[in-house]
Order: C-alpha cells, then sequence, then structure tokens
C-alpha cells in the first residue's frame, strides 16, 4: 500500500499542504460511527437534553409518578408529543440510518436494537394520542434517544484516528528549502540533484548527500538514538533531521515518496490499515438482544391474537416487550465506564487514545521497551568514577568538574551535573587551553590536569595501569571513558552512558510479578543491550535492530500468538507501536510517536505501563458486570412483559423498570474511581 499513491501527481509536502486524507487508512473505532464525529454527538447530547426536559414535565404518566401538576395552557397536553416528535426526527433518525447500515451488513446490533424501540414507542405515542386507547410514551422515547446520544458521545471521546501520525511525519519537513544560489523553492518543488544550502539549525528538506561542509546532525526523530551523527562529504543525510552547529551543502537523491520518512510512514498506514476492527462486547449482547426482542415481540404479538385478547391488548403487549428491550443499559454499559476510566487514567498520567488499546492491555503476554529514551534517559551521564591511588571519587570529580565548567559538550555538561549533585564545589582553573580533538588542560592547585579520550592517552604515551580491565569491560558495555591526567600520570577515569532510569528496573519487575514477559529493543550494539538487560533483568533482547525492522520484531513475538505492548519514543518507532497489539509513547516522545500511540505516559515513567494494565483489568472487569446486568435484566423482564407465567407488566412499568437498571449500571460504573493503581 503506497500512502501517497492516493495524491496521484502530489507529491509528499503536497499531501501536508492540500490535506488529501481520502487514501488514509480508516479510522479507528466501528463502523457505525462512519461520518460521525464526538462534537456532532456533543451536540445533539444538549439539544436532546433541552427537548427531553418539557417533555418530562408535562407527561401525565411522569405526574403522576411523581405527584407533580405543571401549568396547564392551550395545547399544553401536546407538549409531549411536540417535544417529543422533533427529538425523534432530529436524534433519533442517527440510530435510524445506523440500523439500516447494519441491516444491509447482515451484522444488527446495538443501532437495530435502539431503532427498533424507538419506532415502536414513536408510532405507539402517535397511536394513544389520537386513534387508540393507551398511555403514551414520549417521555420514554425522550430519554432513550437522550441517554444513548450521551453514551455514543462517551464512546467517540474515546476513539482517537490514528491518521494522526501521517500529519505529524509529514510536519517533520520544513515548508521550504533553500538553494545553494540563495533562492528559495517550495520542498514540494525540489527534484532529484538539486543542492541546498542547510543552514545551522534547520531542517533537512530531503534525502541526500553531503557535498560541502561538516556538521553534527540531529537524527533522533528518525533513529531513536540520542548521539548526533557527524556528516562530512559524502555523508547521508535524511529528510526531516536537524543540523547542528555546521553549514551543509546537500545533493538531493530522493524525493517525495522516495525518502525515508515516506517510507516509515508508509510502514505506519499499513499496520494501522492491517488491524481488526474489534467489536467492543455490547456489540455482541446487542447483536443477540436484537434477535431476542425481535422475535419475542412477534411471537408475543402472535400469541395474544391467537388467544383472542384483542388487537389493542396484543399491541400493548407487544410495545412492553419492546421497550423492555430497548437498551438503556446496555447502551451505557461500555461508555460510561470507559469515560470514566479514561478520566481516571489522565489523573494517573496515562492518555487513552484509543478505547481499545486500554480495553486490550489486561490481554498483554509481552511488553516491548524501545531502550533509549524509554528504558533509559536518552542522554549522557556518569556511570562509574574509578580514582587511582592518591585520590578519591570526589576529588577526581572536582578536579574534572573544575576542567569542563564552561564546557557545552554533552560529556562535559554530565560530568558537572554529577558534581553538582553531590554538592562538590569547583576550583577556578588557570592557564585553560583547549586540545583540539583530545581534551583540555589547565592548572589546578600549581598542578598542570588534563581531561580527554584515547587520543589524549596516545599523545601523551602514558598506559591504563590498574584500570585496564576495567575500560576494556566498559567498552564492552558501550560506555564512554574520560581520563584525568596529573602532568604525566593517570590519576582515574570517569565513564558515561546512557543512564538506565531506575524507574525501569521497578517497572521490569513489576511485569515480572504480574506474569507479563518483558522484552527490550535497540538499535544499539549486542555489548550494550546485553548490558542494559542485565541490570534490568530482562531476557529478551533484540539488538542492532536498523529503524525499519522494528515493527518485524513486533511481528516475531506476535506469531506464537502473544499480545505485544510496544513502549517507545521516536518517529523510528511508530511502525512499531502501529504494529503492536498496543502501543505506547513515552511522554518525551516525539508527535509522531505519540499520534502513532492508543496511549500515551505523560511521564518518562516505565512504571506507568503497569498502571495500564491494571486499570485495564479493573476497566474490563466493571464492563462485563455491568454488561451482565444489563442483559440479565432483559432476559427476565422480557418473558415478563410478554406476559408468561400469568404477570401483566404495564408498559409504564417495564420503562420504569429499564430506567432503574439504567441507573445500577450507572452507579456501579462509578465504583471504578476507587481503584488504587500505585
Amino acid at each position: 500500500m503506497d500512502v501517497l499513491a492516493g495524491c496521484r501527481k502530489i507529491n509528499f509536502m503536497d499531501y501536508e499542504h492540500h490535506h488529501n486524507h481520502s487514501n488514509m487508512p480508516a479510522a479507528s473505532g466501528r463502523d457505525k460511527h462512519a461520518g460521525h464525529s464526538p462534537k456532532m454527538f456533543r451536540d445533539k447530547f444538549w439539544l436532546s437534553l433541552v427537548f427531553t426536559i418539557p417533555t418530562l414535565l408535562y407527561s401525565a404518566m411522569v405526574q403522576e409518578w411523581l405527584r407533580f401538576t405543571m401549568p396547564k395552557f392551550f395545547g399544553s397536553e401536546y407538549v409531549p408529543l411536540l417535544f417529543g416528535t422533533i427529538l425523534f426526527f432530529y436524534s433519533g433518525t442517527v440510530f435510524i440510518k445506523g440500523a439500516i447500515a447494519e441491516i444491509k451488513s447482515r451484522q444488527p446490533g446495538m443501532m437495530t436494537l435502539i431503532s427498533q424501540a424507538i419506532l415502536v414507542a414513536f408510532i405507539y405515542s402517535i397511536a394513544t394520542t389520537f386513534f387508540i386507547s393507551g398511555s403514551e410514551f414520549f417521555w420514554e422515547l425522550s430519554t432513550l434517544i437522550t441517554i444513548m446520544i450521551f453514551g455514543h458521545w462517551m464512546e467517540m471521546r474515546s476513539v482517537m484516528n490514528a491518521q494522526g501520525a501521517l500529519k505529524e511525519l509529514a510536519k517533520l519537513l520544513p515548508d521550504t528549502a533553500e538553494l545553494e544560489n540563495g533562492g528559495k523553492i517550495e520542498v514540494s518543488n525540489l527534484k532529484v540533484n538539486d543542492v541546498v544550502l542547510v543552514r545551522p539549525g534547520a531542517k533537512i528538506p530531503a534525502d541526500g548527500i553531503v557535498v560541502e561542509g561538516a556538521s553534527s546532525v540531529n537524527e533522533s526523530m528518525i533513529t531513536g538514538e540520542s548521539q548526533t551523527v557527524k556528516k562530512i562529504l559524502n555523508g547521508q543525510v535524511i529528510a526531516g533531521t536537524v543540523n547542528g552547529n555546521g553549514s551543509l551543502k546537500i545533493k538531493i537523491n530522493k524525493i517525495g515518496g522516495n525518502t525515508a520518512l515516506a517510507g516509515i510512514m508508509r510502514l505506519v498506514a499499513q499496520a494501522q490499515a492491517s488491524k481488526s476492527k474489534a467489536q467492543i462486547l455490547a456489540d455482541k449482547a446487542a447483536f443477540y438482544l436484537t434477535i431476542v426482542a425481535t422475535l419475542s415481540g412477534i411471537i408475543t404479538l402472535i400469541a395474544w391474537l391467537i388467544m383472542n385478547k384483542g388487537a389493542s391488548f396484543a399491541i400493548e403487549r407487544t410495545v412492553t416487550v419492546l421497550i423492555i428491550a430497548c437498551p438503556h443499559a446496555l447502551g451505557l454499559a461500555v461508555p460510561l465506564v470507559t469515560a470514566i476510566s479514561t478520566g481516571l487514567a489522565a489523573r494517573n498520567g496515562l492518555l487513552v487514545k484509543q478505547r481499545l488499546a486500554l480495553e486490550a492491555a489486561r490481554n498483554i503476554d509481552v511488553v516491548l521497551f524501545d531502550k533509549t529514551g524509554t528504558l533509559t534517559k536518552g542522554e549522557h551521564g556518569v556511570v562509574d568514577v574509578w580514582p587511582n591511588e592518591g585520590y578519591s571519587e570526589t576529588n577526581l570529580l572536582k578536579i574534572a568538574a573544575s576542567l569542563e565548567a564552561n564546557s557545552e559538550h554533552p560529556i562535559a555538561r554530565a560530568i558537572v551535573k554529577k558534581a553538582k549533585e553531590k554538592n562538590i564545589e569547583f576550583n577556578a582553573p588557570q592557564n585553560f587551553t583547549a586540545l583540539p580533538g583530545k581534551g583540555v588542560k589547565a592548572g589546578i592547585g600549581g598542578i598542570k590536569f588534563y581531561i580527554g579520550g584515547p587520543a589524549l592517552l596516545l599523545e601523551k604515551n602514558i598506559g591504563l595501569e590498574n584500570l585496564e580491565d576495567k575500560i576494556k569491560i566498559a567498552g564492552s558495555e558501550g560506555k564512554t571513558a574520560v581520563y584525568v591526567l596529573a602532568d604525566d600520570k593517570i590519576v582515574g577515569v570517569i565513564t558515561m552512558a546512557d543512564l538506565i532510569r531506575e524507574e525501569s528496573k521497578q517497572a521490569a519487575r513489576q511485569l515480572k510479578q504480574m506474569g507479563v514477559r518483558a522484552a527490550m529493543l535497540t538499535g544499539d550494539s549486542e555489548a550494550v543491550a546485553k548490558y542494559v538487560a542485565k541490570e534490568l533483568e530482562i531476557t529478551e533482547i533484540f539488538a542492532q535492530v536498523l529503524p525499519e525492522n522494528k515493527s518485524n520484531k513486533v511481528k516475531e513475538l506476535q506469531k506464537d500468538g502473544s499480545k505485544v505492548a510496544m513502549v517507545g519514543d521516536g518517529v523510528n518507532d511508530a511502525p512499531a507501536l502501529a504494529q503492536a497489539d498496543i502501543g505506547i509513547a513515552i511522554g518525551a516522545g516525539t508527535d509522531v510517536a505519540i499520534e502513532s500511540a492508543g496511549i500515551i505516559l505523560a511521564k518518562n515513567d516505565p512504571r506507568d505501563v503497569v498502571k495500564i494494565i491494571k486499570l485495564s483489568k479493573a476497566t474490563y472487569s466493571k464492563m462485563a458486570q455491568n454488561l451482565i446486568w444489563a442483559t440479565a435484566y432483559n432476559i427476565i423482564a422480557i418473558p415478563l412483559a410478554a406476559g408468561l407465567f400469568g404477570i401483566i407488566l404495564p408498559p409504564a412499568i417495564g420503562a420504569l423498570l429499564m430506567s432503574l437498571s439504567t441507573i445500577i449500571v450507572a452507579v456501579n460504573a462509578q465504583f471504578l474511581r476507587k481503584i488504587n493503581l500505585e
């Protein structure tokens, strides 16, 4: 599937500028919502509520039950008829259209059941108002439609469209590019072999090759890795990445759908489009209830006519059956729980974009974490401080931080940060001198100190003495060693690495206790991956994984039927997030990762994955309880409404009992608020 194919002659940037989404994957959620939006249901709900209030207040049946009267005026007895009819055509037609679609697809469900009930209630109420004896049900019609509109509004609020990922990917590209002659050009008009100038801090407009200049480029939005990548003559650069401090001239070799960014877009779209459209439990219950209610209504009508009870009595029984079958409680059973759990999640830093993602989390078998920025902090930090004889850790850090205090290099900043954390005061160095490519030197307390990398040792021809074994191990674990020298003697080593989050260790341990496997995915070397995995006690690791292959690793885990949750933060994680049964974006992640995920962690805390699973189980439990009550009520009440067992249940009492079942479902859903996710 080519994401850009639907744009025909419009290229990649035109896709964003023209907002052509016609060939994008279908929105998540059920077909019954096609063409609808949360805003539409919201507006219909509030207006329906306005129409329902006078309908209830002027209903003779409601007045009789609650023992109150309303002011009388000419035509006041027709207030329920007026507002009930307006409500039927304004909001009720939404369900009727949905029912027609369900019937055409031979999948009758909630829409069919609701439509059947409101049509019967409306026609029967018109008949009792003008033609036959009996009680009108405009109050029941109004409350049913309003409650159902509310339920669908709540439902749609929790269902987000994953197509936003494609928009966010397109946003990574600049609108214009600067040609080498200084002219400006729309990125959409770039051609292969054009040469563009990319100034410091600017985004690279298309894939290409460096033909002049040198710089470091931040490719984290594509690779997910924290370190910038040095770009010199003939170096490959990727559209959407950010140039560092140097200027680059780039010869464009890929545009539009051929860029790496567009390739990731295709992967995201394919993974999203391949997902099955799971139906919630209420749909299944509604399907069976529709069949039961329809057959019960037909059998009731025929049976009472055969027994010569009269057409009026038979119709009244049939109406009672269909009104009782009308799913007030069933319509709220899932959406109300969903709305509460979504709010509860938000208060705990879990932002639910896709309801199905939260519902499915209870069945997760494997949580696959991207390493950089998720299990680790995605920034350099001091890991080890190894002083030689005559120096302490504090003394070594003090010397190193004093020499690096004014440097903006990531390693220097990490050393200074570590010293500040330990409340170490710096000395003012004398005769500070930078040693290009090697490090720096300065005098402290009459001693000439040096700090730098391996090149410094080579120049000074100094050995590692008793630290050699430690340095080798550190190198195999992906750590960067920084050497501190006093004149011509090594006085200590400081190692740096992408720091492992303390929260990651707790998350891995908690998942293990819950019977959920933790796995790790990284583009780093096998040695680095094994080191991090050992620290976190994770046994399943995928190392040296290229960005385009991350989604394949998710598929590997899914082959044996395992349900996989993917946790990541970069653009390169987007296809894997979409391929996984649940995509979880960690808080500091890119907009693309966030758009590709079903759930976003507001904080950079992997322990929140455990909270998601706990909340999912509690949410499912409440949904199941509500569905059991809603359907069990119907199973018991329908026979009584039909007049079996010698009990004649009046339509009004049937409608009242149905309203009570709705209250029970609503109250039960509120208990979800008491769950402790810690």
